[in-house]
């Protein structure tokens, strides 16, 4: 039996986000992904079974690469139909924009693509690094913690 995962994706400012590619994994294994249409919204089918991850991203080869944070979404029950709708941290933003959870979450999103490079589950990983470590160097944290993930991030990044 297929499943339907859909849903919008916007800015925290309320509108909505073209051309975000959302990817579903399967453990290590790209299963299916889509990319937001005008409005947003992305609707993706694949057959129900064991959990999934969810992630929201640009793409290196579109105009939008470097605006948007990505956002993910792990170990989600993939049993029925799904819709997850996200707010994405634009590039640039003071994080009040989002607090602190925004930061958290495109910090975790920033680590899946991490992995998935490392072990090249996406293809695309040289551009895909050095959009992401553009992307990552322009924000600006004030924990100790989450600077030191951003560093550590970027420096994977441009090591790819």
């Amino acid at each position: 039996m297929d499943i339907s995962i859909s849903g919008r994706v916007q800015s925290y400012e309320g509108p909505p986000i073209a051309m975000i590619k959302v990817s579903v994994y399967r453990g290590a294994r790209l299963a299916e992904l889509s990319y937001t249409d005008d409005d947003g919204h992305y609707r993706i089918s694949l057959p129900a079974g064991e959990p999934i991850t969810v992630r929201f991203d640009t793409h290196p080869t579109l105009v939008n690469s470097r605006e948007w944070h990505p956002s993910v979404i792990a170990n989600v029950e993939a049993t029925k139909n799904i819709v997850l709708n996200r707010s994405l941290l634009k590039v640039g933003t003071h994080s009040e924009t989002g607090g602190v959870a925004a930061d958290i979450d495109a910090l975790a999103a920033y680590q899946f693509a991490a992995i998935w490079t490392e072990q090249n589950v996406d293809s695309g990983s040289e551009a895909y690094g050095k959009e992401a470590a553009a992307r990552l160097g322009q924000v600006k944290y004030t924990s100790d913690v989450l600077l030191q993930i951003q560093k550590t991030l970027v420096e994977h990044f441009k090591s790819l």
